[in-house]
């Protein structure tokens, strides 16, 4: 059945829809690859029992002609999503054994959709993480290795276990999170498509928040239509959000395909940073060069505040995840750390149930809101963070996309950067601005390293313009032909 888990959704919604094959048969054929792929510890709960369930449910809907749009489709669930009756634990001990008795509204909608639930993906703890190695259940591995060599690389982070289960055809599709480029960076790492939509337009309700005006759920996918698919079914207006636009969703595939001639393409200058690696910045040459093919007008803009966005993202991130985690305490659910008295038990609490990279983070964002720092921190990276807007909004005014690298270098080895979190926190480098700016940008895979590693390429979109952003990361895909695929190791 190998052959049912290395098809793209698209096909297998296809295939499901003519009777080629069942839902059942083709939710145990992933049960079965998941199983076999565990040595990359992309799930942290496999949940076979209820995906087998779901995928009976899909197929008398099939019969009976009622199918959703997703019926029948195997996905994996990153684990910053409450999905009821199942342990969510944003991969931090702090959580504990946590079971939601309600579904967080991204998943409710996919599963609306007829989509069938394999289990809950590896990530870094919280979302706080650029290599999958701050996670409770240890790192992900990249199904990806160096051309001739053994070491086990990152694939990225936080999203690192729904781009590799994507990656290594263990589910067909996955749900993620953005924060400060945690869907683009590890789907430029695996060879996947990853898309950060527009701020507002998937639902946070039920998702773990990490930093409240700046997550934003998406799809990692194996192909650019399928992320147009699954974007379709996880976006819409939600009450319980008070930050969910009101806006209709568009059937975002209808826009993979289409002619992008005329469109202008903006290359921001500020993004040739120093030290950039020669091979990304010829594969960003490639990237003009086709969308020009593609009849697309290149001009040059400036995103002159581009250089403040990195520090600025790592004072409003952090704060935000100071207040949001306040939360845990140990007394309503999760791990409970004994103490002779309250203020002891909140502090053991959070000592033994928050990893090292959460704790950092919580401190930096205490500290930059606390009294005589808020108006030199907080309030000034706020400041930043509308000039980062208007830079775009001024770009705008000459093109209608721009194109960028998704990552500064291919994936690295585990253990690489730990040590180093300033050198971890720079992977981020061409991601945080839109998430300062609630914009939507895509990862598209374009092609390989010296060392046979993927790399991608970012196209970011006007607000709510993610129509345009699938035309032309269509057109990226089609001239690019990436067909490359890990080879099997696991």
């Amino acid at each position: 059945m190998s052959a049912l888990t290395s098809l793209t959704l698209k096909a297998a919604l296809d295939g499901l829809k003519s009777k080629a094959f069942s839902s059942v048969e083709i939710t145990q054929a992933h049960i079965d690859a998941v199983a076999a792929a565990r040595p990359l510890n992309a799930f942290v709960l496999e949940t076979p029992e209820k995906a087998l369930e779901m995928a009976a449910a899909s197929d008398a809907r099939l019969a009976a002609g009622s199918a959703g749009p997703l019926e029948g489709a195997p996905l994996g669930i990153k684990d910053l999503f409450c999905t009821e009756g199942v342990r969510a634990t944003a991969c931090s001990k702090i959580l504990g054994d946590f079971n939601p008795q309600y579904e967080s509204t991204v998943t409710a909608n996919l599963f609306g959709d007829g989509a069938v639930m394999l289990g809950k993906l590896n990530m870094d703890e919280f979302a706080m993480g650029s290599s999958n190695e701050t996670s409770a259940f240890g790192p992900v591995i990249n199904p990806w290795k160096v051309k001739g060599g053994n070491q086990s690389l990152t694939p990225g982070g936080s999203s690192g276990g729904s781009a590799t289960a994507v990656a290594a055809d263990i589910c067909l599709g996955a749900t993620a999170t953005d924060t400060g480029g945690s869907i683009r960076q590890p789907a430029a790492f695996t060879g996947t498509v990853g898309i950060k939509p527009t701020y507002g337009r998937c639902s946070r309700w039920g998702v773990v928040a990490f930093a409240s005006s700046l997550d934003q759920a998406g799809p990692i996918a194996k192909t650019v239509e399928d992320a147009a698919i699954l974007l379709t079914s996880m976006a819409g207006h939600d009450a319980k959000d008070s930050t969910s636009l009101d806006v209709e969703t568009p059937d975002f595939a209808s826009f993979v395909g289409k002619s992008v001639k005329g469109l202008r393409i903006g290359v921001p200058k500020e993004y040739r940073i120093d030290g950039m690696p020669a091979e990304i910045e010829t594969l960003w040459e490639q990237g003009i060069a086709w969308l020009k093919e593609a009849g697309c007008e290149i001009v040059d803009v400036s995103l002159p505040h581009t250089k403040y966005a990195l520090p600025a993202y790592y004072i409003v991130a952090p704060a935000e995840a100071s207040s949001n985690l306040a939360r845990y305490d140990g007394m309503r659910y999760g791990l409970r750390a004994e103490g002779a008295n309250l203020t002891e038990i909140y502090e053991n609490t959070r000592a033994q149930g928050f990893g090292a990279e959460v704790k950092r983070r919580i401190l930096i964002g205490t500290y930059v809101l606390s009294a005589g720092y808020y108006d030199a921190y907080y309030l000034k990276a706020q400041r930043v963070r509308r000039r980062i807007a208007d830079d775009f909004d001024q770009a705008w005014e000459t093109c209608d996309a721009l194109l960028t690298p998704t990552a500064p270098s291919a994936a690295f080895a585990l253990g690489e950067r730990m040590a180093d979190p300033i050198a971890m926190y720079l992977n981020d480098v061409f991601t945080v601005t839109t998430n300062l700016a609630g914009l939507p940008s895509i990862s598209v895979p374009a092609g390989l390293d010296a060392n046979g590693l993927p790399l991608g390429l970012q196209l970011i979109g006007r607000a709510l313009d993610e129509g345009t952003v699938f035309s032309l990361s269509g057109a990226l895909e089609k001239a690019a032909g990436f067909r490359a695929r890990a080879e099997k190791w696991w």
